[in-house]
């Protein structure tokens, strides 16, 4: 069941966000406990935890690199996560458990509002967003950043907690690959830090600069996570092109494709 409209004043502040429902969460604790589960095929890690805040809205900023990241961060968590994911894996017959476990379904083709009312639905009700600022399964070394994350931390001042995903995906493997049983995988939270609400409007201008500088901070956070665990980022996919179809927007960063302006 979803929760009830609500006319608290944090959802009337544009974009409204009164009008639409919190996200479906009937499957959430079964999946976690499946993943838990499931995740004992590998070697599976977890550090900083402890850092992500126990309450109140949080917006988790992951790499992204594999296919395995969103189920590792989605298990492992210590709250309840809502990520949000591509349009394309909701297809036939996974819409509904994919809803269910409280994922966010995003539009990569063009800007999504109804997506970006949903994560601040969440982050307005004291919840947890699970954001790729990458926009898709890469190199996972933050080189480039669309702007959502800049975005929803300047509507919501929500505190961001960086994440690291690592040993996803090994260097050649394709995008959609799972790595070799008893491999070890890293999930390495770092220090939460906020940002300056600001009033609408928004410049793009303004966005960009503060895309750059949440790349280079969440870049940085990779880094350390990779010389701690001693793993490494697994470098371009052979088919990442593919992931990348149908994505549209600005980003940031010295391996952006689209510009900022």
């Amino acid at each position: 069941m979803t929760t009830p409209l609500v006319r608290d004043p944090a959802h009337l502040e544009w974009p409204r966000t009164d009008d639409i429902p919190y996200p479906r969460m009937q499957l959430v604790w079964i999946g976690r406990r499946l993943g838990r589960v499931v995740a004992r095929r590998w070697d599976a890690h977890v550090s900083g935890a402890e850092l992500v805040p126990t309450d109140g809205p949080v917006l988790l900023a992951s790499n992204h690199s594999g296919i395995m990241d969103g189920p590792l961060l989605f298990t492992f968590a210590p709250r309840v996560v809502h990520a949000m994911m591509k349009q394309e894996m909701y297809a036939g017959r996974r819409e509904w458990a994919m809803l269910a476990l409280g994922t966010i379904p995003v539009q990569r083709e063009a800007f999504d509002p109804r997506a970006v009312k949903l994560c601040l639905r969440v982050l307005r009700d004291d919840g947890v967003v699970a954001i790729y600022p990458e926009g898709g399964r890469g190199a996972g070394d933050m080189q480039h950043n669309r702007f959502g994350l800049a975005y929803l931390a300047t509507v919501t001042g929500a505190p961001i907690v960086p994440v690291a995903s690592l040993g996803t995906r090994h260097p050649g493997q394709a995008i959609g690959a799972l790595v070799p049983r008893g491999s070890r995988l890293d999930l390495v939270f770092g220090e939460p830090f906020t940002v300056p609400k600001r009033p609408w409007p928004r410049r793009p201008s303004e966005m960009a600069v503060l895309a750059e500088s949440l790349r280079v901070r969440l870049a940085e956070h990779v880094a350390s996570a990779r010389t701690r665990t001693n793993q490494v980022t697994p470098g371009p996919a052979p088919d990442e092109l593919r992931d990348e179809a149908g994505r549209d927007g600005p980003e940031v960063g010295p391996q952006a494709t689209e510009g900022a302006a």
